[in-house]
Order: C-alpha cells, then structure tokens, then sequence
C-alpha cells in the first residue's frame, strides 16, 4: 500500500491506497475512537472528497487498537455544556457526514473489531457491509448514559434490526455479538480470523463492478426504500433504465451470451 496524497488533510484518520480500493482506518485509538465534532467533520469531507474521486472504486474502514468506535466522545460533550440548539446541530452534522458515506456512490466496506456502541455503531450501520471478527460486539448502551440517539440510529439501525430489538437495546444495555449479532442484521459475515482481510477481499470484488452499477446497488436501494410503493417501482425502472444500458452492461452480456462470463455457482 502507498499513502494516499490526494485525500483531504486529516487528523483522526489516515488512508492509504491499495490499487483503486481506499482504505481507511479511524486513529484515535487513544479515546477509543470516540467521534468528537471535528471528527465527524472530517468523515464529511473525506467522503465528499470520496464521492468525486474516479480514481477510488470501493472502500475499507477498519480502527486503530482494540476498539472500533466506542461512539460520541462523552467527555467532550459533558465539558462543552452544550445548550439543546447547540446539540441539534451536531446531531445535523452527524447525518450528513453519515449520510456522505452511504450516498457516496462507492462500496463501503466495515472491518470491525472491539466494541461498536452508540454512535460507533451509527457510523457502522451507514456502511454498505460490514464484517464483523471474534471480538466484535455491538450495544446502544444511551438508556444507562441518560442520553439518547443522534446520529441516524433511529433510521438507520432500527431498519437493519427492528425497532423493538433497538428499544430493548437503549433500555436495558443488551449486547449481540458472535453469529446472534449476524442472525440480527448487525454484519453480515462473521469471520475467525481478521475481518479486514475479509473486508479487502470483498471490495476487491465489489470494485469489479461497472461504477454505475455500484452507485445503483448502494445509493438506489436506500432511497428507494423509503418510499411509497408506487413511487418505488418507478424509481427503481427509472434507474434500471439507465444502468442496464450502459456500456458496460452491454459488454456483459454479450459475455453472458458468447458463455466467456463467469457463471453463478454455490460453492
């Protein structure tokens, strides 16, 4: 891997390039990755900075030390005595920066290890696929910190898990790890070994991909589910409309149908 130079100015998380796959790794590891507001700023602009890149085909985020995210950085809450407005709008920047990542057009790939609570696990469920190893465990622990959601939870983790499973979480600290976290929708693999390395192979395959065709798969899928079903069926005509014409998708299948494609198969 070769650092990265084109990548905005960042100091809570560094990149590196491996091909036209982006791999970034979260670098607090001093206060568990705890997002503080300048973080999430950062996570913004990375992921602006991500959606225009041509040069980047899928990312990979994994976390320095043991702990993935451990979630909003509580100390710097607690000692900036926020006022509520003041809050809302950090709850604001949280979705947009957020929102940058699932709607940047390009596979996001989670390597998760440790802990991934509260608003660690916000950040998580804006990934596309998230990979989850032997240490990895996931809370919304807000009930016992007196706190509540900000960052997309609502929305984002309750369409994943149910929204009764997310209100027994916050209310009494309920923790999903190993394959009940897998059976739940928290991840959808759960390897021995290093989830990174699971991470890199699948955003090598996702990258694969005609660019249109992943821009569908990971911004069309969201929006279309949160609309109505008529408005739903159009959407999704509308964008297979224009994927399923591209060039690229021409090419595909005719390799499909001069049988050079490579075929479908559980193994």
């Amino acid at each position: 891997m070769t650092a990265d130079l084109a990548v905005p100015k960042l100091e809570f998380m560094r990149t590196e390039s491996d091909g036209d796959i982006l791999v970034v790794t979260l670098d607090r590891a001093e206060k568990r990755n705890a997002l503080s507001a300048a973080f999430i700023e950062e996570i913004f602009d990375l992921f602006e900075w991500v959606r225009r890149s041509d040069a980047v085909r899928a990312v990979v985020i994994r976390a320095e030390g043991k702990v993935f995210c451990a979630g909003l950085d509580l100390i710097e809450h607690h000692t900036e005595a926020r006022s509520a407005s003041d809050f809302m709008y950090i709850c604001r920047r949280w979705h947009a920066a957020f929102d940058a990542i699932q709607h940047c057009g390009k596979p996001v790939i989670g390597a998760l290890n440790g802990a991934v609570v509260g608003g660690g696990l916000e950040l998580a469920t804006s990934f596309h696929i998230r990979i989850a190893d032997a240490t990895t465990y996931f809370a919304l622990p807000e009930g016992q910190r007196g706190i509540f959601t900000g960052g997309g939870a609502t929305v984002r983790v309750a369409r994943l898990v149910g929204e009764a499973r997310m209100v027994d979480m916050m209310l009494t600290g309920r923790v999903y790890s190993g394959d009940e976290a897998v059976s739940a929708g928290f991840c959808q693999y759960l390897v021995d070994g290093s989830s990174f390395d699971k991470a890199m192979e699948i955003a090598r395959t996702a990258a694969q991909n005609p660019p249109l065709s992943n821009y569908a798969i990971t911004s069309g899928i969201a929006h279309i589910g949160n609309m109505a079903s008529g408005d739903a069926y159009f959407a999704e005509a509308f964008i297979a409309g224009i994927t399923n014409t591209q060039p690229a998708s021409k090419d595909r299948l005719a390799a499909f149908m001069n049988k050079t494609a490579a075929k479908v198969l559980n193994e």
